[in-house]
Protein backbone atom coordinates (compact mmCIF):
# COMPACT_ATOMS: atom_id res chain seq x y z
CA UNK A 1 0.00 0.00 0.00
CA UNK A 2 1.36 3.66 -1.25
CA UNK A 3 1.70 6.52 1.50
CA UNK A 4 1.11 8.48 -1.19
CA UNK A 5 -3.03 8.93 -1.39
CA UNK A 6 -3.15 11.59 -3.61
CA UNK A 7 -0.45 12.58 -6.40
CA UNK A 8 -0.71 15.04 -9.20
CA UNK A 9 1.64 15.91 -11.71
CA UNK A 10 1.51 18.78 -13.94
CA UNK A 11 -2.22 19.08 -13.76
CA UNK A 12 -3.37 21.46 -16.16
CA UNK A 13 -7.32 22.44 -16.34
CA UNK A 14 -8.47 24.41 -19.39
CA UNK A 15 -12.29 25.63 -20.64
CA UNK A 16 -13.54 26.85 -24.20
CA UNK A 17 -10.94 24.43 -25.45
CA UNK A 18 -10.15 25.57 -28.68
CA UNK A 19 -12.49 28.40 -28.77
CA UNK A 20 -11.64 32.88 -28.42
CA UNK A 21 -12.20 32.85 -25.32
CA UNK A 22 -10.11 29.83 -23.90
CA UNK A 23 -9.24 29.68 -20.27
CA UNK A 24 -6.83 28.29 -18.29
CA UNK A 25 -7.11 27.90 -14.94
CA UNK A 26 -4.93 25.68 -13.37
CA UNK A 27 -1.45 25.82 -15.10
CA UNK A 28 0.64 22.68 -14.27
CA UNK A 29 -0.28 21.30 -10.38
CA UNK A 30 2.22 18.92 -8.59
CA UNK A 31 0.72 17.88 -5.19
CA UNK A 32 1.36 14.48 -3.01
CA UNK A 33 -0.70 14.38 -0.52
CA UNK A 34 0.44 11.15 1.97
CA UNK A 35 -1.88 9.12 3.82
CA UNK A 36 -3.26 10.33 7.07
CA UNK A 37 -1.99 13.85 6.30
CA UNK A 38 -3.81 16.87 7.16
CA UNK A 39 -3.26 19.42 4.20
CA UNK A 40 -4.93 23.15 3.52
CA UNK A 41 -5.42 24.27 -0.08
CA UNK A 42 -5.19 28.20 0.50
CA UNK A 43 -5.73 31.01 -1.73
CA UNK A 44 -8.03 34.09 -2.74
CA UNK A 45 -11.26 34.36 -4.49
CA UNK A 46 -9.91 33.04 -8.39
CA UNK A 47 -6.72 31.12 -7.27
CA UNK A 48 -8.34 27.78 -8.88
CA UNK A 49 -8.94 26.52 -5.17
CA UNK A 50 -12.89 25.09 -6.27
CA UNK A 51 -11.29 23.87 -9.73
CA UNK A 52 -8.49 21.50 -7.96
CA UNK A 53 -10.81 20.58 -5.19
CA UNK A 54 -12.95 19.25 -8.64
CA UNK A 55 -9.68 17.42 -10.16
CA UNK A 56 -8.86 15.97 -6.49
CA UNK A 57 -12.56 14.63 -6.11
CA UNK A 58 -12.82 13.26 -9.54
CA UNK A 59 -16.04 16.10 -10.24
CA UNK A 60 -13.97 16.87 -13.07
CA UNK A 61 -11.12 15.82 -15.50
CA UNK A 62 -7.97 18.07 -16.01
CA UNK A 63 -7.22 18.71 -19.08
CA UNK A 64 -3.50 17.71 -19.42
CA UNK A 65 -1.53 16.06 -15.88
CA UNK A 66 -1.71 12.68 -14.41
CA UNK A 67 -3.53 11.82 -11.11
CA UNK A 68 -3.18 8.90 -8.87
CA UNK A 69 -5.80 8.20 -5.98
CA UNK A 70 -4.71 6.03 -3.95
CA UNK A 71 -2.87 3.52 -6.79
CA UNK A 72 -5.61 4.19 -8.78
CA UNK A 73 -4.81 6.25 -12.36
CA UNK A 74 -7.68 8.29 -12.49
CA UNK A 75 -6.97 9.52 -16.26
CA UNK A 76 -7.04 6.21 -17.57
CA UNK A 77 -10.80 4.62 -15.46
CA UNK A 78 -13.83 5.13 -17.27
CA UNK A 79 -16.98 7.30 -15.58
CA UNK A 80 -18.46 4.41 -14.26
CA UNK A 81 -15.67 3.18 -12.23
CA UNK A 82 -14.82 6.83 -11.38
CA UNK A 83 -18.27 7.37 -10.20
CA UNK A 84 -17.57 4.12 -7.82
CA UNK A 85 -14.69 5.67 -6.56
CA UNK A 86 -15.79 8.99 -5.37
CA UNK A 87 -18.88 7.03 -3.82
CA UNK A 88 -16.00 4.70 -1.73
CA UNK A 89 -12.77 6.53 -1.46
CA UNK A 90 -13.84 10.22 -0.69
CA UNK A 91 -16.28 12.06 1.84
CA UNK A 92 -17.40 15.60 0.72
CA UNK A 93 -17.80 18.18 2.97
CA UNK A 94 -19.34 22.09 1.49
CA UNK A 95 -19.65 24.80 2.63
CA UNK A 96 -23.96 25.09 1.70
CA UNK A 97 -23.95 21.37 3.44
CA UNK A 98 -25.80 20.42 0.09
CA UNK A 99 -28.33 18.15 2.51
CA UNK A 100 -31.48 17.09 0.74
CA UNK A 101 -34.27 19.00 2.04
CA UNK A 102 -37.88 17.40 3.51
CA UNK A 103 -35.21 14.20 4.43
CA UNK A 104 -34.37 13.62 7.72
CA UNK A 105 -30.73 13.99 9.10
CA UNK A 106 -30.53 9.75 9.52
CA UNK A 107 -31.87 9.80 5.56
CA UNK A 108 -29.14 12.05 4.49
CA UNK A 109 -26.96 10.11 6.48
CA UNK A 110 -27.86 6.67 4.63
CA UNK A 111 -28.06 8.15 0.96
CA UNK A 112 -24.05 7.22 0.14
CA UNK A 113 -24.70 3.92 1.45
CA UNK A 114 -27.54 3.28 -0.61
CA UNK A 115 -25.84 3.79 -3.64
CA UNK A 116 -22.91 1.29 -2.30
CA UNK A 117 -26.02 -1.06 -1.85
CA UNK A 118 -25.69 -1.89 1.50
CA UNK A 119 -28.66 -3.10 3.26
CA UNK A 120 -31.43 -1.19 4.99
CA UNK A 121 -30.29 -2.46 8.50
CA UNK A 122 -27.06 -1.69 8.17
CA UNK A 123 -27.43 1.48 6.61
CA UNK A 124 -29.60 2.76 9.52
CA UNK A 125 -27.34 1.39 12.20
CA UNK A 126 -24.14 2.91 10.17
CA UNK A 127 -25.81 6.10 10.03
CA UNK A 128 -27.30 6.29 13.93
CA UNK A 129 -23.85 5.56 15.03
CA UNK A 130 -22.21 8.24 12.37
CA UNK A 131 -24.57 11.01 13.71
CA UNK A 132 -24.16 10.35 17.86
CA UNK A 133 -20.14 10.77 16.50
CA UNK A 134 -20.79 13.87 15.63
CA UNK A 135 -23.40 14.63 18.26
CA UNK A 136 -26.07 14.80 16.58
CA UNK A 137 -28.29 11.62 18.35
CA UNK A 138 -31.14 13.75 19.58
CA UNK A 139 -31.52 15.38 15.92
CA UNK A 140 -31.66 11.86 13.95
CA UNK A 141 -35.20 12.53 12.17
CA UNK A 142 -35.72 16.21 11.57
CA UNK A 143 -35.31 17.53 8.58
CA UNK A 144 -32.40 19.77 7.16
CA UNK A 145 -34.87 23.38 7.56
CA UNK A 146 -35.31 22.38 11.24
CA UNK A 147 -31.17 22.61 12.17
CA UNK A 148 -28.88 25.50 12.94
CA UNK A 149 -25.71 25.50 10.17
CA UNK A 150 -23.48 23.93 12.73
CA UNK A 151 -26.06 21.03 13.19
CA UNK A 152 -26.66 20.78 9.45
CA UNK A 153 -22.77 20.30 8.60
CA UNK A 154 -22.13 18.34 11.40
CA UNK A 155 -25.29 15.92 9.60
CA UNK A 156 -22.79 16.76 6.14
CA UNK A 157 -19.64 15.22 7.76
CA UNK A 158 -21.76 11.90 9.03
CA UNK A 159 -22.76 11.96 5.62
CA UNK A 160 -19.17 12.42 4.12
CA UNK A 161 -18.05 9.44 6.23
CA UNK A 162 -20.77 6.87 5.49
CA UNK A 163 -18.84 4.66 3.02
CA UNK A 164 -16.23 5.46 5.41
CA UNK A 165 -13.89 7.03 2.62
CA UNK A 166 -10.00 7.19 2.62
CA UNK A 167 -10.36 11.03 1.96
CA UNK A 168 -12.26 13.69 2.88
CA UNK A 169 -12.14 17.03 1.01
CA UNK A 170 -13.78 19.97 2.84
CA UNK A 171 -14.26 22.79 0.54
CA UNK A 172 -14.95 25.94 3.23
CA UNK A 173 -16.61 23.94 5.57
CA UNK A 174 -16.67 27.10 8.19
CA UNK A 175 -17.43 29.57 6.18
CA UNK A 176 -21.08 30.15 6.73
CA UNK A 177 -20.79 29.50 10.53
CA UNK A 178 -19.89 31.69 13.09
CA UNK A 179 -16.40 31.13 15.14
CA UNK A 180 -17.60 29.09 17.75
CA UNK A 181 -19.76 26.83 16.04
CA UNK A 182 -16.73 26.74 12.99
CA UNK A 183 -14.47 25.58 15.82
CA UNK A 184 -16.76 22.65 16.82
CA UNK A 185 -16.65 21.69 13.42
CA UNK A 186 -12.64 22.09 13.16
CA UNK A 187 -12.24 19.68 16.11
CA UNK A 188 -14.52 17.02 14.55
CA UNK A 189 -11.95 17.40 11.62
CA UNK A 190 -9.19 16.65 13.98
CA UNK A 191 -10.53 14.25 15.97
CA UNK A 192 -11.40 12.46 12.54
CA UNK A 193 -7.37 13.19 11.66
CA UNK A 194 -6.09 11.90 14.56
CA UNK A 195 -8.54 9.04 15.44
CA UNK A 196 -9.48 7.31 12.36
CA UNK A 197 -6.40 8.44 10.77
CA UNK A 198 -8.38 10.11 8.02
CA UNK A 199 -6.46 11.99 4.96
CA UNK A 200 -8.06 15.40 5.12
CA UNK A 201 -7.97 17.97 2.20
CA UNK A 202 -8.94 21.07 3.43
CA UNK A 203 -9.70 24.35 0.55
CA UNK A 204 -9.88 27.92 2.38
CA UNK A 205 -8.99 31.05 1.52
CA UNK A 206 -8.66 31.40 5.75
CA UNK A 207 -5.08 31.78 7.03
CA UNK A 208 -6.09 31.04 10.54
CA UNK A 209 -7.47 27.74 9.68
CA UNK A 210 -4.84 26.66 7.46
CA UNK A 211 -2.61 26.65 10.33
CA UNK A 212 -4.27 24.52 12.21
CA UNK A 213 -3.57 21.80 9.34
CA UNK A 214 0.24 19.98 9.14
CA UNK A 215 0.91 21.45 5.83
CA UNK A 216 -0.24 24.89 3.93
CA UNK A 217 -0.33 24.76 -0.02
CA UNK A 218 -0.91 28.26 -0.72
CA UNK A 219 -2.32 28.24 -4.66
CA UNK A 220 -2.50 31.87 -6.34
CA UNK A 221 -3.39 32.29 -10.10
CA UNK A 222 -3.39 28.75 -10.92
CA UNK A 223 -0.48 27.87 -9.30
CA UNK A 224 1.17 26.63 -6.06
CA UNK A 225 3.95 29.63 -4.90
CA UNK A 226 4.29 27.57 -1.66
CA UNK A 227 4.47 25.50 0.93
CA UNK A 228 4.92 25.64 4.53
CA UNK A 229 4.21 23.20 7.92
CA UNK A 230 1.43 24.64 10.12
CA UNK A 231 1.05 24.16 13.62
CA UNK A 232 -0.51 20.61 13.90
CA UNK A 233 2.82 18.60 12.22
Amino acid sequence: MSERMIELKGIVKRFYIGMPNELEILHGIDLEVKRGEFVSIVGSSGSGKTTMMNIIGILDRPTEGEYQLDGVDVAKAKDKELSLIRNQKIGFVFQTYNLIGRTSALKNVELPMLYAGIGRRERKERAKELLEMVGMEERLSHNPDELSGGQKQRVAIARAMANDPAIILADEPTGALDSKTGRMIMDIFHKLNQEQKKTIVLITHSQELAQETGRIVTLKDGEIIGERRGERC
